[in-house]
């Protein structure tokens, strides 16, 4: 039965041979997995599953059948990173949240005030500001130096304080230095 199901999630998920594996080793981590994967990227469910998940059922002591996190709440978790309400950075600080209180992350992220910034204006102005602190840092990154770009996206994200979109961010500042 395991290798049915494992085949399975390999030919209906895209997922590698390891990770259906692990995923259903066990007939409630399957069927936790499921609910979790349900209308979302299985990859990216599975990334979570056998990641963070499994690492907050260690450390927590706790099992699948009672986890420290709901398969539902899960979901919710990938939906608000799939909308683009929260990047992947601000999801591992709402996901511990989420494990420390058993709170919604809509809630986390609204009473912490994590909602990612896609208002391109403040997005534009936090860009022109790291433009403007660092003008040698521009002219060796328009001299060439393309590995700089790094340097501004984090520069911009810092001064954002990690709730720029990062697709939007990279998309102004390759705009305002290209």
């Amino acid at each position: 039965m395991p290798d049915a199901k494992q085949a399975r999630f390999i030919a209906d998920y895209g997922l590698s041979a390891y990770d259906s594996g692990v995923l259903v080793a066990e007939q409630a981590t399957a069927l936790f997995f499921e609910a979790v994967a349900s209308g979302r990227d299985a990859k990216v469910a599975a990334n979570w599953v056998t990641g963070d998940f499994f690492a907050a059922m260690n450390r927590t002591g706790r099992t699948i059948e009672n986890p420290p996190v709901t398969a539902i709440a899960l979901g919710r978790l990938l939906d608000l990173m799939a909308d683009s309400t929260i990047n992947g950075k601000i999801a591992k600080e709402v996901f511990e949240a989420m494990v420390e209180t058993g709170r919604d992350p809509a809630a986390i992220i609204d009473a912490k005030g994590l909602r990612q910034v896609t208002d391109t204006g403040a997005i534009d102005a936090a860009v022109e500001a790291v433009i403007a602190a660092n003008p040698e840092k521009v002219a060796e990154y328009r001299s060439g130096k393309d590995k700089l770009f790094g340097f501004f996206v984090g520069n911009v994200m810092k001064a954002m304080a990690g709730k720029g979109n990062p697709g939007l961010v990279n998309a102004a500042l390759k705009q305002r230095l290209g």
